[in-house]
Formats: C-alpha cells, structure tokens, sequence
C-alpha cells in the first residue's frame, strides 16, 4: 500500500513541447522578480525595463485578417507521431543519419521540437510564392473540437493529406492573410529548432517578399536580418507587362547575430587537387604554392636562408648576397621567414622540376624548388571576402536539367547547386544538421549529398513534404508518382545512386530515412484536442488499458522522439525489451513482469513502461522504489 514516502512516478503524456510555457520559464529565468504566484506582472515588468515599453496603440507592425490566431495554431500542441518506412527508406537506412519527412510541415514542426530544439545549424526554403496559381496549407482557426480531433493527424489511410491545402486564389478576401498566417507558424516553431550561430535562408519573389520580410523581422528580431540576396533565376524571360522578371530573391536571418559566423567569399576549390596521404591532416586537400616569389621584397635577413635539398645541395632565391649577409634591396627572399619554416616543416616539400626560379650554392640555375601545403580548409577559415549579393550561376534552368539527368518529371525545381553554394557561404561545420520543410522535389537533400562528397564532410539533412497529389493529366502522375513526396524521394535515391558514380572513393552516408507523420500508436495519445490538464488526464485514464498499436520498433521511436531523442537514435532488442542510449522501453503488452528486472542489466538512465503491465499499485510502486534506489528515472505509458 502505497506510503508518504511513495516514490512519485511521472506518465508521459505523449503531447509535443508546450512553446507558451518554454517561452514564460526561459523569460521567468531572465528575469524572475517580474513574475508573482507564477505569471507575469506586466506593471513590475514594466518598471523593470524602463522606457523600452510600448504602451501606443499606433506603432510600425504588420497586420493582417487571422493574425491573432496564429498565435493559437503555434501554441497547439500535437500527440501525433513520426513512424519509419521501411519500404520507402534507402537499402542501408540503419547507417544513416540522413532524415525524409511525409507530413504536413507544421505537424511535424511541432513534433520535432524537444528533439531537435537548438540542433539545426542552416535551414533553406522554397516556400509556395502566392502567386494566385499556389496551394497553402489550409490552416483553420475556426473548426470546432470534434474537427479538430478527426483531423490533426493529417494523413489518411492511403497516405494523402486530409483537407491539409487549398488554392489561395487572388479572387479570395485574405489572399495575403492566408500565406502570412501559413508562414508566421511554420517559421516561428522552425527557429526554436534552429542552433544559436544558425541561419535560414528563404527563397522568394516580388509577390510576398515586402511581407516575408515584416513577419520575419518580428520572428527572428530585425537586428537578425543579415542580407536580402538577389538571384538571376532565369537569364532570357518574356512574361510580364512592364518588366520582364529575372530573378528572386534570398532572405537570410541569423537565429542570433552575435553568435553567427560569418559568410566565405569563396575559393577556387579545383586548385585544390593534392590530398594528404599521412599526418595529423591525413584525407585533407591542399595545393602548392612556391616559397619564393619575386614581387616579395624587403631587406630581412631572416627571409634569406639556404634550403637543404634531398640530393645534399642547396638551394635559395637569386641574389648577389649571401647569408647571414643582410640582402639588398632586390635579392630574392623566401615568403616564410627561417623561424616559420623550422616551426612548420611538416608543411614544406622540395620538388625536382624542369624549371625552377632557384639558385644553388654556385649560383646557377638550380634542379629543386621548394612549396609549401595550403590546406583549403585553412583558406575557409581564414577568408575575409564575403559573397556577393547578386547570386548568378543558379538559374532555375539548371534545377530542371538535374532532374532531367535522373529522369524525374517536377515543374520549377531550385538547382541544388543554389543550396550547396549557401551550405558553403554559411561555413556550416561538416556534421552540421541542415533542414528543409518545403522540400519539394528534394533539392535540399541532394545538395548535402553532393557537398559532403566533394569536401568530405558529414553533414545530415532533414527534409520534410507533404504528401501532396500530383496533378492528374501531369507528366509526375503518367509517370507513376501520386504524391509530391514520391518524386523526393525516388530523386533522393537517384541523386544518390549518380552520386555514388560520380565520387568513387567518397564513402560518407548517401542513404537515408523516410518517416511518416502519423497518430499515436498509443491509444490514449490519440488525437486528443486537450484543453486542459483534466482532459488530458480523463483521456490517458479512458485509454490506458487500450492495446498499443504498431511495432515496437514504431512505439519506441515514439517514445523516444516524445523524450527528445533523435529520430537516428539507434534502437535494438534485448530480453524481450527495447534499448536505446540510456533508456530501456518496455512497451510489448505482453512482456512478463518477472523478467522486469534484466532492464537494470542495459545500465538505463531511464525506464519507460507500459502502465498497464502492472496489475497491482504494490507491483509498481516496488519497482519505482528499486529505480529511485538506482538513480534510475521511471516513466510510464
């Protein structure tokens, strides 16, 4: 029977991260004494930050038609969840770290928001334009409970989207409010997922770019604008009354501008053609430049030195004087002086050459010359010039001859070049997690593919795509895709199969994982539309002795995903239970309870079981008792 000093045992409630709350203890934390019995005192907050306070109802913002709602949408919590395709993923999916998405984008925003809050390093989007002839995701505000329960999981059983998008025609009465709203929530949820030093890049036309900028100054904070990038889409064009349109545009925020890094310039990578077969800087490429060049000069004896060559002579650059002798004005000088070559000799290599610019110790012509290594990872650090902001050599032209090459029918794809060249700009590191929510055909995934073969890095790319119907006289649908999200993925296994063959020795991850948003697979998480802590309560009570649903591979992704693991967190089996990092799962209904004990065997962190396994209050307390006793946390379902 249960005691006073009864360990508390926490039930997951299954609902993803609540924005609202995390965003009142992050301001709770930064300042404390502007809260009393836990809300806010807006008149103490007041005090406490002076004059920086607007009290005026006429201020510089943007409104529009549903504004206020959007705020309700983001506040929305979700039980549903993300569960593996087997059939659909890449051959060699349990290697991968590379992630593909079928869902509506908001829905699974919101899912992936305790495990991969603060983890994205770069975001790029290709969001629909508005242009009168687009579909926007059909967010509505105004549907009752019982709506709202049938369909926020929004899949159906064939794998489309239930009412999930509408044309947002000109002729409508919130044709700008609607794409504002759509925007406003996908792209608040997507920067709490975003890194400190993150950027997001946003592609986008004349129609919403005026607008796209407002919502995102006030998301983002203007002081996080770091550029409005202008590209040449199209390089002969005819539409248009007055102009003929040439190019888009790529907005660009920092999550925090103090943290970001700054753009590179740029490197003339093909110069780059030696790799280091041994060393500390083993697998990094390098080229070789001369130690001596003529328009260097000054008069510093320590730039003049001999240079010992592997037949036994010497070698130094043409001159009338010789060391320790101060050179003239005009005698040639190493770059390096003889401190910097000592120190960095694991740099130098001697060549014999045809011809060389050397002198031996006689004064004729010398055999050898000397070079040093310029790692191009050295110049990316180092580089001080920025790109340019009028982006040429992407034009949409080029995105169409890439699919064209796979074999893959889509209208208006983005060159993938466009992503590498931004993953490039914005120095993301090489096991950088870049995203994509608009994915479209796939561009964002195979520009990582492509970057990571040709620099060696490992970066991992998260695309989501709504299974959107293709149209039905289509080139996409006579070619058998139904679904938008069929042409991303077979252009990712394509794109990676022609990647494969055109880097023969890269040996990084071109497969990935295909997910699908769907309901719980626990039925006292099912699309539940709770509105307070009672009804979630009541639900998990009404539920609780429901058969869970799926594999137990499908529950404990779930679970894990709900705990703020990653989707990539490998999952295996042992003694009729599910480990994964730290946590051991329990969550087969028909696990014995006498074999509960061989979790402790995994070392667990946690424990997560089905509620329902135990059949008495003494059985669950006695194990929560041996948990607490083992530093172990014990959670259940």
């Amino acid at each position: 029977m249960a005691t006073k000093k009864s360990p508390k045992i926490k039930k997951m409630n299954g609902l993803s991260s609540d924005v609202q709350q995390e965003k009142l203890a992050a301001l709770k934390n930064l300042v404390p004494e502007a809260f009393a019995d836990g809300k806010i005192d807006v008149d103490r907050l007041r005090k406490l930050v002076g004059e920086d306070v607007l009290t005026e109802d006429e201020r510089y913002r943007l409104e529009w038609s549903g504004k206020g709602e959007v705020y309700n949408e983001i506040a929305e919590r979700s039980s549903c969840t993300l569960t593996l395709d087997e059939k659909r993923s890449s051959k060699d999916w349990k290697d991968s770290s590379n992630v593909f998405i079928e869902g509506e984008n908001l829905e699974v925003l919101r899912t992936l928001q305790k495990s991969y809050h603060g983890k994205v390093r770069m975001i790029y989007i290709d969001p629909p334009y508005n242009t009168g002839r687009d579909f926007v995701y059909n967010d509505n505000f105004n549907e009752t409970e019982e709506d709202y329960c049938e369909n926020e999981c929004n899949i159906d059983e064939n794998g489309f989207l239930k009412k999930a998008y509408k044309l947002n025609s000109r002729d409508g009465g919130r044709f700008h409010s609607n794409w504002l709203s759509m925007m406003y929530s996908r792209l608040y949820l997507a920067r709490n997922l975003m890194k400190e030093e993150g950027v997001i890049f946003v592609s986008i036309d004349d129609n919403e770019v005026h607008n796209l900028r407002h919502i995102m100054d006030e998301i983002f904070g203007s002081e996080n604008f770091i550029g409005c990038a202008g590209r040449v889409a199209k390089k002969s064009n005819n539409k248009g009354e007055f102009w003929a349109p040439n190019f888009d545009y790529v907005l660009t925020y920092a999550k925090n501008v103090r943290s970001a890094i700054p753009f590179f310039g740029g490197a003339n990578t093909d110069a780059y053609n030696l790799v280091d077969k041994e060393g500390p800087r083993k697998g990094e490429k390098y080229q070789l430049v001369r130690l001596y060049m003529s328009t260097i000069q000054n008069r510093n004896p320590e730039q003049r030195f001999y240079i010992n060559c592997p037949d036994g002579s010497k070698i130094i650059p043409p001159g009338s004087t010789l060391p320790p002798e101060r050179p003239v004005l005009g005698d040639g000088i190493w770059r390096w002086s003889r401190k910097k070559f000592e120190a960095e000799s694991d740099r130098i290599v001697v060549k014999k050459v045809k011809s060389s610019n050397l002198i031996d110790e006689e004064g004729n012509p010398a055999k050898w010359n000397v070079f040093t290594k310029t790692y191009l990872n050295d110049v990316i650090r180092d580089a001080s010039a920025k790109p340019n902001s009028l982006v040429e050599g992407f034009i949409n032209q080029i995105g169409s001859h890439e699919l064209n090459k796979l074999g893959i029918p889509f209208d208006y794809p983005k060159p993938s070049t466009l992503i590498q060249y931004l993953v490039e700009i914005s120095r993301t590191d090489k096991d950088s997690i870049i995203l994509d929510f608009f994915a479209g055909s796939g561009s964002t995934a195979q520009a990582v593919m492509a970057m990571n073969a040709k620099d060696g890095g490992n970066r991992k790319y998260i695309c989501v795509q709504m299974p959107e119907e293709t149209e039905v006289n289509s080139e996409a649908r006579k070619a058998g895709y139904k679904k938008i999200s069929d042409i991303s993925i077979a252009r990712i296994k394509k794109a990676s199969e022609y990647i494969k063959q055109e880097n023969k020795s890269y040996r990084g991850d071109l497969d990935f994982r295909v997910y699908k948003e769907t309901d719980s697979h626990f039925p006292q998480w099912h699309s539940q539309a709770f509105k307070s802590d009672q009804d979630l309560e009541q639900a998990m009570i009404d539920y609780s002795k429901a058969e869970p649903q799926g594999t137990a591979f499908d529950r404990a992704t779930e679970v894990l995903l709900k705990l703020g693991y990653p989707l990539t967190t490998e999952i295996t089996e042992q003694d009729g239970f599910m480990f994964a990092d730290d946590v051991a799962l329990v969550l087969d209904s028909k696990f014995t309870l006498k074999n509960l004990s061989k979790v402790f065997n995994v070392s667990p962190k946690t424990v997560v079981i089905l509620e329902k396994l135990f059949k008495k209050d003494e059985e669950k307390i006695n194990f929560a008792l041996r948990c607490k006793e083992a530093g172990v946390i014990f959670q259940t379902v």
